[in-house]
């Protein structure tokens, strides 16, 4: 896990055959400004060089993005505070985050509307590209795909929402598997807190590398977010949000200047911390989760417990509030 203080960019521009190109990197340091300017320019060399040696499939530039789950690029948020190898940041869209490489925690979330509607929609397709002998025109068979997409796109959804229903619904679903997964491994001990959305699990038995099999198989039981978990392998850490999101509280606008990406220039910092002083006292009267129970072996890591007392008390998962 990589949290840089400094972030910097540069650029080569070759011409070769009459089209010029432009291939960008980021560099990033927690030593000062200029060291980050001189690893972005041994990057964009490195990059250069291979574009030079025939590889066409060179990325010409790294998009400017906070935590997508990009392969190479680090963290790139504010750091609020730094507790031993655990990291506070500010995201994208102004909401505290807990960052470590260490600790378990995994993101459930239980609305799989997107989802389901993409695979009624694949299976729509699939249906009318075999009906579309019957319809024998272009025209007709594009107004038929046009007027059923939306039915077609809801039958999956109201097919999980009636197995929900017959379950008892997606929380009692949810937590189902996470126990199932405890029981797998009785070494394994669990806080599971609940979230807007969803579910979040936390491990406190022992440390634990984010590639490590055992945590696959866990985001795989207890089916974690996939964004999630495709950020946590990128980013080698796992991470949890503190803090309310802004919509959630009756806060409309975005994060300024937009986008909220680290670092802001400093006449813009202004900007920055209005919005911030108008969001926190908005959130204090929120908790970003709310603790369930705990599970399993019942075991607490030294290392874990501070990790665990700084999630709860930044998040007021102890604290009854509402969650958003």
């Amino acid at each position: 896990m990589i949290v840089p203080k400094y972030w910097a960019e540069e650029r080569i521009q070759h011409r070769q055959s009459g089209k010029q190109i432009t291939i960008r990197r980021f560099g990033w340091s927690d030593i000062s400004l200029e060291e980050a300017q001189a690893h972005a320019r041994q990057r964009v060399d490195e990059a250069f060089q291979s574009w030079l040696s025939g590889d066409k499939d060179v990325s010409r530039r790294e998009l400017k993005a906070a935590y997508n789950g990009a392969e190479g690029v680090p963290i790139r948020e504010e750091i609020i505070s730094e507790h031993s190898d655990t990291i506070i940041t500010r995201n994208s869209y102004g909401a505290l985050c807990l960052n470590t490489p260490n600790v378990f925690f995994a993101d459930i979330d239980m609305n799989l509307t997107t989802y389901s509607c993409l695979l009624g929609y694949l299976a729509m397709i699939a249906v009318l590209a075999a009906a579309k002998p019957l319809f024998g025109l272009v025209g007709p068979y594009a107004i038929v795909l046009f007027l059923l997409s939306p039915l077609c796109m809801m039958i999956p959804t109201l097919i999980h929402k009636c197995s929900c229903w017959i379950a008892g619904g997606p929380e009692p679903l949810a937590r189902s598997r996470i126990r199932r997964f405890a029981e797998r491994h009785p070494d394994w001990s669990l806080r599971i807190y609940q979230t807007p959305a969803g579910l979040r699990v936390m491990a406190t038995h022992r440390l634990i590398a984010p590639d490590e099999e055992e945590v696959q198989q866990a985001f795989k039981t207890m089916k974690a977010d996939r964004l999630y978990v495709l950020m946590c392998r990128n980013q080698r850490c796992f991470r949890a949000r503190l803090t309310a999101k802004p919509w959630r509280i009756g806060i409309t606008s975005h994060m300024r200047p937009r986008p909220g990406i680290w670092p802001v220039q400093a006449e813009r910092l202004p900007i920055r911390q209005a919005w911030i002083r108008e969001y926190e006292h908005a959130a204090k009267s929120f908790a970003a989760c709310q603790f369930i129970e705990s599970i399993g072996s019942g075991t607490v890591h030294p290392d874990v417990q501070p990790v665990i007392d700084l999630h709860d008390h930044l998040s007021a998962a102890l604290s009854g509030r509402p969650i958003a």
